[in-house]
């Protein structure tokens, strides 16, 4: 079962030559994915990305993926995976799931979706924080920023996002493991849909560049900048240019892309959000 098609990447290396290493307190020493954070959140893992795994997850719905195997058509296999992502969680029938009309704090329709719609409205509420709660819980990687700058793990906004966490996690189904399978098919159909590529051009709007972690300084309009866990970027030149006086330019390795609009089409207003696992990467200041 080919799923993730490694074989033939073609890696857009940029012209940095820094080594610039994951910084310690942006990562946790373990997490849930085939390579640890240190790695997958370096600018040489943006340079030279592999395909990632999450453990366990192709072998729990490997029959989902085959099926996904025989089918050509791209609306085929939404419908399969949605299909699928239904039944497993009992998305249409939560009272199979246990929910009743009884049940305390039940939140039987915090479905993926719903989630992912929560954070195209605000990624620092609270299904930011339960989408980032799940990077850092897969991927090992910390959040930067979630309604304020987080440098401290005992400050208060690092408190308010683990708050807020856990209070989008009660109470609902297997939230995490519905973002598991929703990125397995996301880099499956990445893997279809671009044969051989490694990277996808994004862009993303910012006013204030100072405001970024910068890790290198920026010369002839690039830099090396740590993003947050979780960001989102768009396929759209001028629709990023909407959201900053400074538009950034990044090579994103489709490994770090843990969705984007377009694979459930209809389902979201705008077609070319992007939202993106985080790290070190190199940023070109793009011209206006």
């Amino acid at each position: 079962m080919d799923i993730f098609r490694p074989a033939g990447y073609k890696t857009a290396v940029p012209t940095t030559d820094l080594p610039i290493p994951l910084p310690r307190a942006a990562r946790l020493p373990i997490n849930r994915c085939s390579l640890p954070a240190a790695i997958l959140g370096s600018l040489t893992y943006q340079r030279h990305p592999v395909p990632l795994a999450l453990d366990g997850v192709l072998e729990l719905h490997e029959g989902l993926f085959r099926r996904l195997d025989r089918e050509e058509a791209p609306d085929q296999r939404v419908h399969l995976f949605m299909a699928h992502m239904d039944a497993t969680f009992s998305l249409d029938h939560p009272e199979e799931a246990g929910y009743s009309e009884d049940t305390p704090c039940a939140r039987a329709k915090a479905s993926y979706l719903r989630m992912l719609r929560g954070w195209s409205f605000d990624a620092d509420g609270q299904e930011g924080a339960v989408l980032k709660g799940w990077v850092e819980s897969r991927f090992g990687l910390l959040p930067r920023h979630h309604g304020g700058p987080i440098r401290d793990l005992s400050g208060e906004t690092y408190r308010h996002y683990l708050e807020q966490r856990s209070h989008g996690l009660y109470g609902t189904n297997a939230l995490e493991s519905q973002f598991d399978l929703l990125y397995t098919y996301c880099q499956y159909e990445l893997g279809r849909q671009r044969p051989g590529a490694s990277h996808v051009t994004l862009y993303r709007g910012v006013n204030r560049l100072a405001g970024h972690e910068a890790l290198s300084e920026m010369r002839q309009g690039r830099g090396v900048v740590l993003m947050n866990s979780l960001t989102s970027f768009s396929a759209d030149r001028e629709r990023a240019d909407e959201f900053g006086d400074q538009v950034l330019e990044v090579s994103v390795p489709l490994a770090k892309v843990f969705f984007f609009h377009r694979l459930l089409p209809g389902r979201f207003k705008g077609e070319d959000e992007y939202v993106v696992i985080g790290g070190v990467y190199e940023v070109t200041a793009a011209a206006l």
